[in-house]
This record gives structure tokens, C-alpha cells and sequence, in this order.
């Protein structure tokens, strides 16, 4: 015969829940993404100490490369059918930093996403300028971006790690 415990008598399951939800987000692990669209640094944030460690940083050199840095010598040409001698020139819908904003964004997202595959994080935090938040949002799997809990428009990615990680403390509430 099982005595009952103290702690349960009288208690409905219902009544451990609030319990349940405390623990688990105090034993949830946060990734904190601190982005820009040349730099890139992960920050995890695991348990109840809430302590902030920086684990990948990425660099994309091309992000702040200007426009004429990266641009080509003359436009595209391409020809129409059965024109052989004159050529139409194609014209650039995207320019070159923004089209290396958008790789860089992409490279990261795909991280994230395998990350989140593997159970690496439970909830994930944004932080970048709002052009390239932008770009992050919208290369972003339907199902990391479910676990997003908080984004802040800001241009921090430039900050030291511990600079970095002081900013993250003060405004984690």
C-alpha cells in the first residue's frame, strides 16, 4: 500500500502546473541572435542563473563592402529571340549590399534552423538593425519563428562580447 505524500495531499494535478511552468522556463535554453549585416554573434542563456554566454559568431566581410566595391564593370546584356547582334542591357532590381545583406541573413537562418532541429534552443531572441530584422523574419522557418519571444530593432552587433552580454542582462525581464 503507497502512502500519500504531504506535499500532493488534497492537490489536483492542476495545481503543480504553475510549479511545471516555472521549472521549465527556468531550465529553458535561449538563443540570442545579436546581428547586423556584416557580424553575427549567438548568445545562450541556459537555466535559472540566466548567465549569458556568447557560443558561434559569424562575419560576413561583404556586408560592409559599398556598392561600388562590389558592383561589376557594365550590366548584364541579354537577347531577345532570334536577335543575334543587339543586345538589351538587364537592369539591377537589388543592389549589391542589399543582395549581400540577404545571403548573410539567409546563412543565418539556415543555422538557426538546424539548430532548432536538433533541440539546441527552446525559445530564441532578435536583435538587430529593423532593415536587416527584417531580412532575418523573413528567411526564418515557420517553425523557429514560433519560438521567437522577443525582437529589438537595435545596432548593437558591434559592441564587445561583454558589452554585448550587459545589454542582453539588463534588458532580460
Amino acid at each position: 500500500m503507497r502512502l500519500p505524500s504531504p506535499l500532493c495531499e488534497g492537490r489536483t494535478p492542476e495545481a503543480f502546473q504553475p510549479l511545471s511552468r516555472a521549472l521549465s522556463t527556468a531550465l529553458k535554453t535561449t538563443w540570442i541572435l545579436v546581428a547586423d549585416s556584416s557580424r553575427a554573434k549567438i548568445f545562450e542563456v541556459r537555466g535559472a542563473t540566466r548567465d549569458v554566454h556568447e557560443i558561434e559568431a559569424f562575419v560576413h566581410p561583404e556586408g560592409r563592402a559599398h556598392n561600388r566595391d562590389l558592383k561589376s564593370d557594365a550590366s548584364g546584356r541579354y537577347y531577345g529571340k532570334g536577335e543575334q547582334n543587339q543586345g538589351h542591357a538587364a537592369t539591377k532590381q537589388v543592389e549589391p549590399q542589399e543582395h549581400e545583406a540577404e545571403l548573410f541573413a539567409k546563412r543565418l537562418t539556415d543555422h538557426l534552423e538546424k539548430a532548432r532541429a536538433t533541440q539546441r534552443f527552446e525559445s530564441l531572441h532578435l536583435i538587430a538593425p529593423s532593415k536587416f530584422l527584417g531580412l532575418i523574419r523573413r528567411h526564418l522557418a515557420k517553425e523557429a519563428q514560433d519560438l521567437v519571444e522577443a525582437t529589438l530593432a537595435k545596432e548593437v552587433a558591434w559592441f564587445d562580447e561583454r558589452s554585448i552580454a550587459e545589454y542582453i542582462r539588463r534588458h532580460d525581464k
